[in-house]
């Protein structure tokens, strides 16, 4: 039986690039084990369209872990993981965000306070002198400037931007900041999708004290992409939120060219989230400037007031 490399549910191209990257690494580096990549839910647009382009199948989708030997990638708390999780061996978790994790027996864990995990394992890959071959280096290297949002996101350290260079080299992409505004207009191209799904395609659950919060995060090179959607985006974060029992529920979209994310929410105390964000909402939505990053931002800020 193989041992599955996974990420987090709704899975973004950083956790299914992260999978593949680290499975073809293990296996590589293997005596006796088999690794195989895999996928918690259904993909992304940006995600489909980098493995398509660079010769990738998706990964199997794994909905239940459940007896089986799993690593988990690009997350690490429960509320994200893979369902079954809680019954299947953990053997190692490589990820860039915050810890909350716990297991019944020491395992490896490789936590780094980079920008992206595919930037952690092509760490791994030259520490081992394991070339990271063309079609493999282009993969990760979108994640690395999805994750990043082209080196612009506070979560981007000096090493990402090494990385980066390195990632450009080997994948023979010249120019990857022009590389990196062509994915990030496929991650905004919303005409197609559901207010749904706009929501799911980067989405995340968090467990603070006053309750379940429900945060995801769209990128664009232009705003008025979602103009037409906002009114039925939040309709659905209002449908989401009482469905699924969580205190607050959150889309942001963030400009990746103004440098600011346009919120747009359904809570059970608005006025706390105004004040966390130091922010007026009108109506579920405000534009704040300079907000890029999830991890690095916006749950620190709910984090202040909701998880004391």
């Amino acid at each position: 039986m193989p041992i599955y490399i996974i990420g987090h549910k709704s899975p973004d191209l950083d956790s299914v690039a992260a999978a593949i990257s680290y499975a073809n690494l293990k296996n590589k580096l293997a005596k006796k084990n088999v690794y195989e990549p895999a996928i918690a839910g259904k993909i992304n647009g940006e995600t489909v369209f980098a493995l398509k382009k660079f010769g990738f199948k998706t990964p199997k989708l794994l909905s239940n872990a459940k007896g089986k030997e799993i690593i988990l990638v690009d997350h690490n708390e429960a509320s994200q993981t893979v369902e079954g999780a809680s019954e299947a061996k953990i053997n190692e978790v490589i990820d860039h965000h915050k810890v909350d994790f716990s297991y019944s027996e020491p395992i490896a864990l490789n936590i780094v306070p980079w920008g992206s995990s595919c930037s952690i394992i092509a760490e791994e890959y030259w520490k081992n002198k394991i070339k990271i071959e063309k079609k493999l280096a282009s993969l990760m290297l979108s994640a690395v400037l999805i994750d990043t949002v082209i080196t612009k996101s506070p979560t981007c350290t000096e090493k990402d931007k090494e990385i980066i260079k390195k990632l450009s080299k080997a994948s023979g992409i010249k120019d990857w900041k022009k590389f990196g505004l062509e994915l990030f207009k496929i991650r905004a191209n919303v005409k197609k999708l559901s207010a749904r799904e706009i929501i799911k395609s980067d989405f995340k659950d968090f467990n603070l004290k006053s309750g379940k919060f429900g945060i995801g995060q769209v990128e664009t090179v232009d705003l008025k992409e979602f103009e037409d959607k906002e009114e039925k985006i939040l309709s659905e974060l209002k449908t989401l939120k009482e469905s699924e029992n969580y205190h607050t529920t959150i889309l942001f979209i963030t400009d990746i060219m103004n440098e600011g994310s346009k919120f747009l929410l359904s809570s059970s105390e608005p006025e706390k989230i105004s004040q966390a964000f130091n922010a007026k909402f009108q109506n579920g939505e405000a534009y704040i400037k300079n907000i890029l990053s999830r991890k690095k931002q916006v749950v620190p800020m709910l984090m202040k007031i909701f998880d004391k």
